[in-house]
Parts: C-alpha cells; sequence; structure tokens
C-alpha cells in the first residue's frame, strides 16, 4: 500500500509540476483548505488529512472552475452532478475507519475525486456512475493519473457490484429515498456503509453490519446531496 501511494505521489508532483507555470500553486491551496476546511471542523484521521491535502482536485473540474477548486463548497461537473465540498468528502472518507487493506464499494463515481481520495487508503475501489458519460470521462482521468487500483463502471448503483462483493466498505454520494437491501447483502459483517439519506431532508449516516440480517444506524449530520438515481425494476432485484 506505501509503495502504491509512492508511485502516485509522484505521478502527480510530475503532473502538477508544469500546471500553473510550474508553481505548484494548489499545495497552498490545499494545504489551506486542511487546515480551515477539514481540521477546523474535527477531521482528524492524519492519513486522510494527507491524501485530501496530496490530491490534487481542481484536476477533477473543468478548466473555469479550477480557481475554485479547494473552496468550502460543491462544484458542479455536468449532467446535474456534482463534486462534493472538500469536508464532506473528507468526512465520509474518516466514517469508513479505514484500515488500508479493504476492498471499497463506492456508488457515484462523479468527477472521480473521491475515488481517488480512497485509492491511496484501501486496498481495492470499486465505483459505479450511472451516467455514462461521466463514468467514461472519470475512468479515463483515474486511469491516467494512475490510480491502478480503481475499477470504474457505468451501471446502476442501487443494485450494487455482486461480482466483488462482499465489501469491507461503501459509500454512497448520492442520496436515496431508503436503504438499498443489495448494499447491505454486498456489506461484510462488521462493515460499515456511509450515505446521505432521505428526500427534502437529507441525514448522513453510518450502517453498521452486525450480522446477516441486522444493522446498527447511526445519525451523523444534515447534508444535501443530489438524488440518487435508480430504476424501480432494478430496486426491487
Amino acid at each position: 500500500m506505501r509503495k502504491h501511494r509512492l508511485i502516485i505521489s509522484l505521478f502527480l508532483c510530475l503532473c502538477c509540476a508544469s500546471d500553473q507555470g510550474g508553481r505548484n500553486w494548489w499545495h497552498n491551496e490545499a494545504a489551506y483548505m486542511v487546515k480551515d476546511q477539514l481540521e477546523r471542523r474535527g477531521i482528524q484521521d492524519k492519513h486522510v488529512l494527507e491524501i485530501m491535502r496530496e490530491t490534487p482536485r481542481h484536476l477533477f473540474v473543468s478548466a473555469n472552475l479550477k480557481n475554485m477548486a479547494y473552496e468550502d463548497g460543491p462544484l458542479p461537473i455536468g449532467e446535474g452532478q456534482t463534486i462534493s465540498q472538500p469536508y464532506i468528502v473528507a468526512l465520509m472518507t474518516e466514517l469508513l475507519n479505514l484500515n488500508g487493506n479493504e476492498r471499497v464499494l463506492e456508488i457515484g463515481t462523479g468527477s472521480g475525486y473521491q475515488a481517488a481520495v480512497l485509492s491511496p487508503l484501501v486496498k481495492e475501489v470499486y465505483s459505479i456512475e450511472i451516467v455514462k458519460s461521466l463514468a467514461e470521462k472519470a475512468d479515463r482521468r483515474l486511469k491516467e493519473m494512475q490510480y491502478n487500483n480503481v475499477t470504474v463502471k457505468n451501471g446502476d448503483g442501487y443494485r450494487g457490484w455482486i461480482e466483488y462483493s462482499p465489501f469491507d466498505a461503501i459509500i454512497v454520494t448520492a442520496a436515496p429515498n431508503k436503504i438499498p437491501q443489495p448494499l447491505i447483502d454486498q456489506l461484510k459483517v462488521g462493515g460499515r456503509l456511509v450515505l446521505p439519506l432521505g428526500d427534502e431532508h437529507q441525514e448522513l449516516k453510518v450502517i453498521t453490519k452486525t450480522g446477516n440480517d441486522k444493522i446498527v444506524e447511526k445519525n451523523i449530520i444534515p447534508v444535501r446531496f443530489v438524488p440518487m438515481v435508480h430504476s424501480e425494476k432494478n430496486a426491487s432485484k
């Protein structure tokens, strides 16, 4: 895992050395983001803070939004979707309680930023995006940036990814109106599911699987995410 993180870090250094005239301006922006937005709000996991500091968020948004990439808020990425604000990305990652050996399922690839944050922290990331154009763009971006332990597919995240289950942890970056049963089924006993839940009033929750048919729910904070898109036909399977 350390070797994987080093490879990514070296690539990003080379990639970003030429960005903005070689000034590496984003390092200062990312460091301030971590200090002002994350640490100040209580994010404590040192590995999560390190990765948030090292991940070039501006490479996951369009060129006209790069100067806003490290600000405290979500940004549009097209197709009615957004890249979540840095604090929410860090909080959801921290809530997964990762140790570095997990197989993680992400529902809602979006720009690929959350998957990029997870990549150095876990063994494998499997990410599903229902919007085909976003899935293809994120897949290309992540491959170009050498996040080689991330696998992306276009599909209905409500159904999970049974071929690679069970998962140690699952993170959902869009809000369903009820907990998708397939995700519970594909979660290991002792595993955590972190997701926003609700329609108009959403709550970020941590769901811990304690047995084959048993879960424990914990409310974290009120949030606002785009709705989770799925078909009722698929949801019943």
